[in-house]
């Protein structure tokens, strides 16, 4: 069974910052493809059973980053000019990156995405689970342990399948 109540998750996420540094760092001595094997399994079993349209926080909360060939297709797709979707969607760093720009999304609504065929690929691979690398990730992953319930039960079930018993100091 999966938590999905972000109310219940983000106290969790305060109740266990030091234990999740404690499971950060004893990762460091695991292997990359184990800990990869492992993170795939069990983000596939949790993504299974959570419906990210009852949730949608990735959504309503993280600053999406946009690449120039996608902020294209957004402009074809909504029948604008690549310099008019900019203007009222794209916020362009001085080093060209782009992202969305307000959060919400402004292709959220209703718990759902607006342009869900046409969604960025940040969106299609959030919670980045299913890549390879995840031992060098954990940190950043580690940040959304609150925010998303995928992230929050893939991590909860891994520190039970690694035995992981946060010991007293």
């Amino acid at each position: 069974m999966c938590i999905t109540d972000l109310l219940f998750i983000e106290k969790a996420t305060l109740e266990k910052e030091e234990e999740n540094n404690h499971f950060l760092r004893s990762l460091r001595s695991r292997s990359d493809i184990e800990l990869d094997a492992l993170a795939h399994t069990l983000n596939n079993e949790v993504s299974a059973a959570i419906d990210c349209t009852e949730c949608g926080n990735c959504c309503r909360s993280l600053v999406i980053n946009v690449t120039q060939e996608e902020v294209g297709l957004l402009a074809g797709h909504l029948m604008l000019s690549k310099e008019e979707t900019k203007e009222k969607y794209i916020e362009e760093s001085q080093q060209g990156n782009c992202f969305i720009n307000t959060i919400p999304c402004h292709f959220f609504s209703a718990n759902k995405c607006t342009i869900y065929e046409h969604r960025f690929s940040e969106c299609r691979d959030f919670p980045h689970l299913h890549k390879p690398g995840f031992k060098a990730r954990l940190s950043g992953t580690l940040m959304h342990y609150g925010r998303c319930p995928i992230i929050y039960n893939v991590i909860e079930k891994m520190k039970t399948e690694l035995s992981f018993f946060e010991a007293a100091d």
